[in-house]
């Protein structure tokens, strides 16, 4: 059968998404750039990021083109016979390598327009701030949408075609799995890179010499600046990019492969299927056009204040997507019978929970670190009894967030379940993400505010042009708090439907099922027991890294204090390559072994235990995983907002005491946030991807029970 026309407003939806972002790049690149100073500081940061995308894709082209050529030999899972008996003899799986490697190289294109943007929208976001502070938001919001708008441009465009193409949401996975194993690389590498700079410009630059925040003096400056694209923008618009694919594929596939509705006969036609499965992907077609709506009325609208300008735009699109959404369901509720037309409605309803209950984690985020709340003030006023102190408040707080978005999360869920099952689970997790292009945006805002406000310092704007700067910034640092709370339960809902999904395929290969997950079994208790750890044995890695990278750091800005002091006179410049390329080849030597842990761990579950137990490693893996992701993410936030609020002048100021012991609580947090946290994100949905990529292969040791059984 024929697939629907109306997919065409997804890719319609996807074209006029690189189109704008194409606008946007124009109006960026055509404005002023500044003095010579803020164009040569421009230019070392641009040039650092460069080197490291370069070297980063390298390794990312060996690796994505190895596990293509596994795929190319993996069976499938959905075998038509009764019993599974295809092997490695069988034809060749062209068309999920295909995807895989198409959704490998959109991802990489995504987050090197967004870096490309971003690293020539700061100086002329820095200029712009001498201008007015609309002026500077204005620049630095347009350079954040074009990684929005790429994101999900690319996505769209390539899951479209490739459905169109090949109907089969199985093929499509690969798309996602592509998407997902290079957000991986670039998440970790990324937050690796920028938190060494970080942690290494911190700890030596303001905790023993007392130079202010991005000091040109500071050796590791420019590295910390070229840490915030690799890792703020690329990085986590790869990480967006991943989670958004796969909420679109998690429910197609449950649509595809099961009658999941109760109240629906178990034989409902050719065609509602066909609806149904396409059902996410048009949703996030019309989740575009609001984006796209919402960013052109805050161009259209603009405000002389960033935070209310980013949150405008925000529920401008929600609304938007509400309305957007109850059109597209009237439309495509023609043709179908009364039982399954009430059900489309269902799931519209689930997909606009998802995303109302993305903005209130948004908002927990953002009231457990933002420095005019209780948690981060209390946090800040805890420096004053000293660094142990200081660390214990920030930890105890983040812990303390795990359980707001909790319940957000459960009550989102049971309500998607009432209505739609655990396909109204898989929607509710579209809908969160609907509105990614506004959400994105406003991430990638972000690391472009706060270089320029580097960039405004360095060029010596004066104090005047670096507070704006700072307000540019301070609305930055609130849009990633509620950007990080979009992602952490986006990517839970995401791999809740992406384990539903899995469990269905195994259903459907005979004799073999995994209709309950038995903890009393052996097996599974052993699955979930190992899943409940990999997160912790992830965060570990990703911290020794930045641990070990920040040391090298920190001995090399010594190194370049004590041996030339004229650095600290301003008198010779510092060298910023040799920062550069520790963080480098530091952050890529070090993300090896997390990413093949996220592949190989999963594969190794199933094949020794069986695929019940892999069912129950994902389950474990995705619960722990949440409590470690919001912690973390909070938890680092708070310290960092602690510390900003001191350097207002509270609680003593800079250069006390009470800010060193502030210094020491960000640099605890920094990794926390920047690194392991939102990495765990991309953890999971590979890991849940890859379960369902290798089910297929892991069906031949014992039909699925694994090589050890009890």
């Amino acid at each position: 059968m024929a697939v629907p026309i109306i997919l065409i407003v997804a890719l319609v939806a996807g074209i006029l998404s690189i189109a704008m972002a194409m606008y946007f790049r124009y109006l960026v690149l055509k404005e002023d750039p500044g003095n010579e100073r803020m164009q040569e500081v421009a230019g070392y940061i641009e040039e650092g990021a460069k080197r490291y995308l370069k070297v980063q894709y390298k390794i990312l082209g060996i690796f994505v083109v190895v596990l293509a050529v596994a795929m190319l030999f993996l069976p499938s899972p959905l075998d038509d016979s009764d019993t599974y008996t295809r092997l490695f003899s069988d034809a060749l799986n062209w068309e999920q390598m295909l995807a895989y490697i198409i959704g490998a190289v959109g991802s990489m294109f995504a987050g090197w327009l967004g870096m490309y943007v971003g690293v020539k929208a700061n100086t002329r976001a820095a200029q712009g701030c001498t201008v007015s502070t609309k002026k500077g938001f204005d620049i630095a919001f347009f350079g954040g949408a074009v990684m929005g708008l790429a994101v999900v441009g690319v996505a769209l465009i390539g899951v479209s075609i490739l459905y169109w193409i090949v109907p089969d949401p199985m093929i499509v996975l690969g798309f996602s799995f592509g998407a997902s194993s290079v957000a991986l690389f670039m998440k970790c590498g990324g937050g690796i890179f920028t938190k060494t700079a970080d942690v290494g410009a911190d700890l030596v630059g303001k905790a023993e010499y007392n130079l202010p925040e991005d000091d040109p003096r500071n050796p590791a400056t420019i590295a910390d600046n070229v840490g915030d694209n690799v890792g703020d923008i690329a990085g986590m618009g790869s990480d967006l990019f991943d989670s958004y694919v796969a909420s679109i594929i998690a429910a197609m596939m449950l649509a595809a492969t099961l009658p999941m509705f109760v109240d629906l006969v178990l034989d409902f036609d050719a065609y509602a299927r066909f609806v149904y499965t396409i059902f996410p992907i048009v949703l996030c077609g019309v989740g575009l056009l609001a984006s796209l709506l919402g960013i052109w009325y805050i161009k259209w609208k603009g405000s002389d204040e960033p935070g209310k300008a980013l949150n405008t735009g925000t529920y401008v699109a929600t609304i938007l997507f509400a309305g957007l959404a109850a059109l597209l369901t009237l439309v495509m509720v023609i043709g179908l019978t009364g039982e399954e037309a009430t059900m489309l409605w269902k799931l519209c309803i689930c997909a606009v929970i998802g995303l109302l209950a993305g903005i209130i984690l948004g908002l927990t985020s953002d009231y457990f670190t933002r420095d005019d709340k209780k948690p981060t003030r209390k946090v800040a006023e805890a420096a004053q009894e000293g660094h142990a102190v200081v660390i214990l408040s920030g930890i105890s707080y983040g812990l303390l967030s795990v359980a707001p978005p909790t319940i957000g999360i459960v009550v989102a869920m049971v309500f998607a379940y009432l209505l739609g099952g655990v396909f109204g689970i898989a929607m509710a997790a579209v809908g969160m993400l609907a509105i990614v292009g506004t959400i994105v945006s406003n991430d990638a805002y972000g690391p472009i505010v706060d270089n320029a406000r580097a960039i405004a310092e360095q060029g010596d704007l004066g104090d005047d042009i670096i507070r704006t700067a700072d307000r540019l910034d301070s609305a930055g640092n609130t849009a990633k708090a509620i950007t990080k709370g979009f992602a952490i339960g986006a990517a839970n809902l995401t791999v809740f439907a992406l384990l539903f999904s899995f469990t269905t395929e195994a259903n459907d290969i005979k004799p073999f099922t995994i209709e309950a997950i038995d903890l009393l079994n052996i097996n599974v208790l052993i699955g979930a027991f190992i899943g409940v750890v990999i997160p912790a044995l992830f965060s570990a890695l990703l911290i020794l890294a930045v641990q070990r990278n920040a040391a090298k750091m920190v001995d090399e800005i010594r190194r370049q204090f004590e041996t030339n002091p004229k650095i600290l006179t301003g008198e010779e410049p510092a060298d910023f390559g040799k920062t550069i390329d520790i963080a480098t080849k530091g952050s890529l030597r070090e993300l090896i072994i997390p990413s093949i842990i996220s592949i190989t761990i999963p594969v190794a579950v199933g094949i020794v235990f069986g695929v019940a137990a892999l069912a129950a490693f994902l389950t474990g893996a995705i619960l722990s995983g949440f409590v470690f992701a919001i912690f973390m993410s909070n938890s680092g936030g708070s310290f960092d907002n602690a510390k900003k609020w001191i350097e207002d002048g509270n609680l003593g100021g800079k250069g006390t005491e009470v800010h060193k012991a502030s210094i020491t609580g960000d640099t605890v947090g920094d990794p926390f946030k920047d690194t392991a946290g939102p990495s765990i994100n991309t953890l999971l949905v590979v890991m849940s991807l890859t379960a369902s990529i290798f089910l297929g292969f892991l069906m031949l040791f014992g039909n699925g029970a694994g090589l050890l059984t009890f």
